[in-house]
């Protein structure tokens, strides 16, 4: 166990490779920021003191760096092997003595519609909350920024951590779902502006497929803050209960926005299509008319070249009164068909 600048340990993985698991700590009594860094093995000395909670967060554990987790706080086997797995569904699970949370930070880089995603685990005692992220999408630094601006809330214990945890989450949420509405916003323009149906149909594509990854990542968070709110669970006091309703109406935002911007790729290709299929029309209706006008001249000079002799053939009147048959022919059918709308 060695000790690393700003606070952070490094967890010796006992794993034949010789990599190093980087943890974080955190250490609250009475309401206020005691410590932090302090090594991992001093967590069940530390909660020894009484009203004491503490935060420990783990990058890409292995095996053995959550067993020194079991050991100081018995966590359950079943919470550890979902911790380790990948491909989690958002999720709050109760065990006896704690719960496990399962969640997802988003991020979508403005101007390219493509959705990273980082799962997080989160471990919820009654004295630690234990986060193990699988990457590092998901910040500290943000979020113990959000910690240290709300601690008027750290008497409430480790659901303060939670909270202040699901809001960054949440907030990440919403950004998300902003970037992809832009994105729409800029399809709705190409619609209309001209541009090949190609190119609108493969980044609406695209878009969708983003916004179908993200949906997996939003939408279950509204089960999971319903039931971290229940009475029974028995997690959240009522002190911090308002700004947990306050995350979960911005998590309901989130998802229904999501859905409203599947309908509204939904129309976009209905409207595209049925553009495409007007212009058509169109297109069919001019084909139309320039055939009909082409096929008069051609009945009017076939006739008048038959090779038969007929009033005013080989004539100059002959060919004066085919030439003004054939321009009035011609004239009738283009007036005829721009009052019909096909020219």
């Amino acid at each position: 166990m060695t000790h690393e600048p700003g606070g952070e340990v490094a967890l010796a993985c006992l794993a034949p490779s010789p990599t190093r698991c980087p943890a974080h700590t955190r250490l609250y009594r009475s309401g206020k920021l005691i410590a932090e860094g302090f090594p991992v093995e001093d967590i069940s000395v530390h909660l020894a003191e009484p009203d004491t909670y503490v935060w420990l967060d783990l990058l890409r554990p292995s095996v053995t760096d959550m067993d020194v987790v079991v050991e100081e706080l018995g966590l359950h086997p079943l919470a550890i092997e979902d911790a380790l797995h990948d491909h989690q569904r958002p999720k709050l699970d109760r065990y006896p003595d704690h719960a496990f949370l399962a969640a997802y930070a988003v991020a979508v880089d403005p101007g390219q519609v493509q959705l990273r995603t980082g799962e997080v685990a989160a471990f919820l005692t009654d004295r630690a909350l234990v986060t193990v992220r699988k990457d590092e999408l998901l910040e500290l630094e943000p979020l113990i920024e959000r910690w240290d601006d709300n601690s008027e809330l750290a008497q409430s214990g480790v659901v303060f951590l939670v909270h202040g945890l699901l809001d960054h989450l949440v907030d990440g949420h919403a950004a998300a779902v902003d970037v992809l509405s832009d994105e729409s916003d800029a399809l709705e323009d190409l619609l209309f502006d001209g541009s090949p149906s190609g190119e609108l149909q493969r980044r609406t594509f695209v878009l969708r497929k983003a916004l179908t990854h993200l949906r997996r990542a939003v939408v279950p968070m509204r089960d999971v803050l319903g039931t971290l709110m229940r009475h029974d669970v028995g997690i959240v006091d009522e002190h911090i209960a308002p700004y947990l309703r306050d995350v979960d109406d911005h998590a309901q935002r989130a998802a229904n926005d999501i859905d409203a911007l599947r309908d509204l790729l939904a129309t976009l290709l209905d409207t595209d299509l049925t553009l495409s299929s007007n212009r058509l029309n169109e297109t069919i209706f001019r084909l139309t008319a320039y055939a009909a006008i082409l096929a008069a001249t051609t009945a009017i000079t076939g006739f008048f070249g038959q090779n038969v002799p007929f009033p005013g053939s080989q004539a100059t009147a002959g060919f004066l009164g085919s030439t003004m048959l054939l321009l009035l022919s011609v004239a009738g059918l283009v007036v005829y068909f721009r009052r019909r709308g096909w020219l």
